[in-house]
């Protein structure tokens, strides 16, 4: 609920002050003194357009601030919790404000913060209904129709709604996921091939983990087996002689250290230290005769195999091609690393072969989905044609009253191209001004003055399902007078039971209704037009409603009408609230 706004710089306003209560507020003032710029400026202040052509002359910007008294736990103190802002008071109490530069800069701040103006814009969905000239184009879309109609309707229908657009957005990504899958299959189906492909010839090579680095060595060994043939044949004649190559023209080292052990061993017994010397020749003895035993081995084993030679050859060939084809750029870079990479293909072939099943499982949700979807859509549509039957009959009642009793609303629910996250359903609000007169589109069917009285009605009907804490209204009364004014001050009344309200009127009739009576005061200072905004007491509420009946402030018979306009505004509003306890 609004409970300040201070306005400046705004065209004739230069600085104003609008102490707002709960209940029915109204502005009246003298043609001119600038009664439509406070709707302008609300708007302004709840993210309308920065116009700057809208800057008092000679100031440099305009400047709007309210003050709101809303929910500290609602959704509106979260988003300005969660944009930096801070609320006043007991944690109640939020600053709003919006300024715009004669160049034509915005700047809106919430809670003392910075913050763009789109969150002013959210914002006034939770805490304000302004209807201007302007701000009636709202009520002209079609989706608002719907959502004013939705709301209308009741937990019933928002139920129904959960629940369809739970299906609804399910249905969506089921689609998504097939149409992804579908995009890609021709991509995947090449992946899949080039992994089969891999692991056929890593499964025909049949590699196993460390047979390239045991081959490596074979094939040293037998590119190079007459070197070590003669290398190990000419060390172990060094150790132990050749018994084919007759007597020996040189003493091999195993017959030297024999002669030595023989002479130490005939002179150990005369001195101890020689015969520990004599038992390490021994052991040398013996070291170079196991040393020339697997030498003999080792000869046996060595010999030129050009087959087997070919045949490591190829091998190795075979595996090296595998390595630079799928081991490259992994770990290792080696068979180890081709092993792995055969292990990962194989588990991601599995992935690939399962996405027909995939596909097939998603076709079969889609499908369910889908009628699930038409099932909760033609619920939906059922029970919106229930309640726009009400809803119209409801709005059309209060336009009887609102001197308008050959007006028929309806509202039409047609189907919508296809399904959407609200539904296969087209909403439209029509107006048949006269009798005989085609029902058409609001704005086609109303003009401006019975827009606003058709916007009034439909709020009075909605207000008891939904309504925001505030609701402003400028031209209401357009082409109204007479019994019809006092309907309309009536319903605005009836409206400010459950809501506050705001309006902007030049009707005395309307503005006998109200609880609170603001009053917009111009005065000249040579060419300059400064505003100003009173809050009325009794007696200044019987001179102004004395000046819109007759004009003039102190005429007696105006005075005596609008006293008499007051009393039986009052009557009326202890009527309403004793209705509403």
């Amino acid at each position: 609920m609004l409970e300040e706004v201070r306005i400046a710089g705004l065209s004739v306003i230069d600085e104003a002050v609008l102490e707002l209560s709960p209940g029915f507020n109204v502005v009246t003032g003298e043609t001119g003194a600038g009664k439509t710029m406070v709707v302008s400026g609300l708007g302004l202040l709840f993210g309308g357009r920065a116009d700057p052509a809208r800057v008092r002359p000679g100031a440099e910007r305009a400047l709007v601030e309210g003050r709101l008294r809303i929910d500290p736990d609602g959704s509106v103190a979260r988003q300005v919790n969660e944009s930096g802002g801070d609320l006043d008071d007991d944690g109640s109490a939020l600053i709003l404000s919006r300024s715009v530069s004669s160049e034509g800069r915005s700047r809106a701040t919430a809670g003392g913060r910075s913050v763009p103006v789109s969150l002013l814009t959210y914002l006034a969905d939770d805490l304000v209904a302004v209807h201007g000239q302007a701000d009636q184009q709202q009520l002209l879309r079609s989706g608002r129709q719907r959502e004013a109609l939705d709301r209308f309707a009741g937990p019933a229908l928002a139920d129904l709604l959960t629940r369809y657009q739970r299906a609804y957005h399910r249905h969506l990504q089921v689609k998504s996921e097939l149409d992804e899958l579908a995009t890609l299959a021709r991509e995947r189906e090449r992946e899949a091939e080039d992994l089969r492909h891999g692991l056929d010839e890593v499964q025909r090579a049949g590699p196993v983990e460390g047979e390239d680095i045991e081959l490596a060595a074979e094939e040293e060994r037998l590119a190079n087996a007459d070197a070590l043939h003669g290398a190990a044949s000419a060390a172990h004649e060094a150790l132990a002689g050749d018994p084919s190559s007759g007597p020996y023209e040189a003493a091999d080292a195993s017959t030297v250290l024999a002669a030595a052990r023989s002479a130490l061993d005939a002179a150990a017994p005369h001195d101890p230290q020689l015969g520990a010397l004599a038992a390490r020749v021994g052991e040398a003895a013996y070291l170079l005769s196991d040393v020339a035993t697997e030498l003999a081995a080792y000869l046996q084993s060595i010999e030129a195999d050009p087959v087997r030679l070919a045949a490591v050859q190829e091998r190795r060939s075979v595996l090296t091609r595998l390595v630079r084809a799928y081991g490259i750029g992994l770990p290792g870079g080696d068979l180890g690393a081709v092993l792995a990479w055969a292990k990962s293909a194989g588990s991601r072939l599995t992935e690939l072969d399962g996405d027909e099943d995939r596909i097939g499982a998603l076709n079969h949700q889609a499908a369910e989905l889908a009628a699930e979807v038409a099932e909760l859509a033609g619920q939906l549509t059922a029970a919106r044609a229930e309640a726009a039957a009400r809803f119209a009959d409801q709005v059309t009642g209060e336009l009887i009253a609102l001197a308008m009793p050959h007006a028929r609303v309806s509202v039409a629910v047609s189907p919508a191209q296809s399904f959407g996250p609200h539904g296969a359903d087209e909403v439209e609000i029509r107006l048949a001004a006269h009798q005989g007169a085609p029902a058409l589109a609001l704005h086609k069917g109303a003009s401006g003055g019975e827009l606003s009285r058709v916007m009034l009605a439909i709020e009075v009907v909605f207000a008891g399902a939904d309504p925001v804490p505030t609701f402003v209204f400028d031209e209401v009364d357009a082409g109204v007078g007479g019994k019809a004014a006092v309907e309309v001050g009536r319903r605005l009344a009836r409206l400010a039971r459950l809501a506050q309200v705001i309006v902007v009127t030049h009707l005395p009739q309307v503005a006998a209704f109200a609880d609170t009576h603001l009053v917009i005061e111009k005065t000249s200072e040579g060419s300059v037009v400064r505003s100003g905004i009173v809050r009325l007491d009794d007696a200044g509420r019987v001179r102004e409603l004395s000046r819109m009946l007759a004009g003039l402030e102190d005429s007696e018979f105006g005075r005596a009408h609008a006293g008499e306009l007051l009393a039986a505004a009052a009557s009326e509003r202890s009527g309403l609230a004793a209705n509403s306890r």
